[in-house]
């Protein structure tokens, strides 16, 4: 998935079309969540379908505010190693057909201690539906640390990317995260994260180098349907990237 950047001599044009990229990795959560509970005597194989009413990144809407339907099939090998791939329809606004993402994956996860944990990997991201789109295409790298506790699960995660939404521009990404469960089958998470250009001369953020997104989402289970309700804010003035109500629906399949 992709935060879509402001080009700086395009200012005038794309202001209005501000989007996001899945800074892809908030998009490999479930896989991140499979492989913490997969050992390593075993391989898994899964498939997720998701409904959502906006296809949020970074709280910038990749779908101009409209809903989204994603798909994802990931593998976990044995000793932590894995693989997948999403996709999802986007909307990059008017002059731009782009209408679909599809993403690629792999990494690998370590369990260091019984309370910590290291998920490392490279994912590419590419965009179809339009002439351009495939100028759009990209890849990134991910770090995300995790620590459990008594008081729930805390995380430190990191993206970079030497060629940023296909400007040849860097771009990184920091979160702190931290998810308790409320009672059984009921969890909170609250995030925070820095989406920051490395050259606002090819990308920038509603005319600034970097922008702030908050999040606090609650999650839950009903007869196998994982339920997640979300709210959300950044510090942009855009349409895209405002105060927002987000609902989704995912149903995970093991085969």
């Amino acid at each position: 998935m992709t935060l879509f950047p402001l080009k700086i001599d395009d200012k005038n044009k794309m202001t209005n079309n501000l989007k996001t990229t899945i800074s892809k990795t908030l998009l490999m959560l479930s896989t991140t969540a499979l492989l913490a509970s997969t050992s390593s005597a075993y391989a898994a194989l899964s498939s997720t379908v998701t409904a959502t009413s906006d296809y949020m990144f970074n709280g910038v809407s990749q779908t101009q505010n409209n809903p989204a339907l994603q798909a994802s099939l990931d593998y976990a090998a044995d000793a932590g190693w894995y693989v997948g791939a999403f996709t999802s329809n986007v909307d990059f606004g008017s002059g731009d057909d782009t209408w679909l993402e599809l993403d690629a994956y792999a990494g690998n996860y370590f369990q260091l201690t019984d309370k910590f944990s290291l998920d490392a990997g490279l994912a590419y991201y590419t965009y179809h539906g339009d002439d351009a789109s495939s100028d759009y295409n990209y890849p990134e790298l991910y770090t995300k640390f995790g620590y459990d506790s008594s008081i729930g699960h805390s995380e430190l995660n990191f993206w970079y990317t030497w060629d940023y939404f296909g400007y040849s521009g860097s771009h990184y990404i920091g979160m702190i995260a931290h998810t308790f469960t409320l009672a059984e089958g009921h969890d909170i998470r609250f995030s925070f994260d820095r989406s920051t250009s490395g050259d606002i001369q090819k990308w920038a953020w509603d005319e600034n180098r970097a922008y702030n997104h908050y999040r606090i989402a609650y999650m839950t289970n009903i007869k196998s349907f994982d339920l997640t309700v979300s709210a959300e804010d950044t510090s942009m003035n855009v349409d895209t990237a405002d105060a927002r109500f987000v609902v989704s629906v995912a149903r995970t399949f093991d085969f």
